[in-house]
């Protein structure tokens, strides 16, 4: 009995990961979808003097709302809702909605004035995350395995 346990301990040793060399081959994905958000901002109400500044504050803040917008597709929102109900009446009802996520490789698409609003168009595609993602982080699969 002894003998048996002593050559299994010796067969499984003998498969140990010190003997291996294994090659890695980096995998794409079979599609790449693109993205699009608007933004918009009022330009009227923008906190400056002269219009040109207002110009200038409406296209930024159009810019982080089709951000938000982009990132409210790729990551999804968190919603945090409460109700208060009192004397079987609905006395207050509350939700809110937050989104964190990194958006890398978004380009603008067009940005302009429309009426009273300044509009930016965003497109994220997928293709260029991708490339971008690679860069730093090399996601792979087992393309070779040599034993010794």
């Amino acid at each position: 009995m002894k003998i048996w346990l002593m050559l299994i301990l010796v067969l499984i040793t003998g498969c140990s990961s010190k003997d291996r060399y294994i090659e890695w081959e980096t995998q794409p994905p079979e599609s790449f979808p693109k993205l699009t958000a608007i933004g918009y901002a009022p330009l009227d109400t923008q906190p400056a003097d002269a219009q040109s500044q207002k110009v200038l504050m409406a296209m930024q803040a159009s810019k982080i709302a089709a951000y938000r917008e982009l990132a409210e597709q790729v990551y999804g929102q968190q919603l945090s809702a409460s109700s208060r109900v009192n004397d079987w009446m609905l006395t207050d009802d509350s939700i809110q909605a937050s989104v964190t996520g990194v958006i890398r490789g978004a380009k603008v698409v067009k940005s302009y004035p429309a009426g009273d609003h300044y509009v930016t168009e965003l497109e994220l595609d997928f293709a260029q995350v991708w490339a971008l993602y690679q860069q730093q982080n090399r996601p792979q699969k087992i393309k070779e395995i040599t034993y010794f």
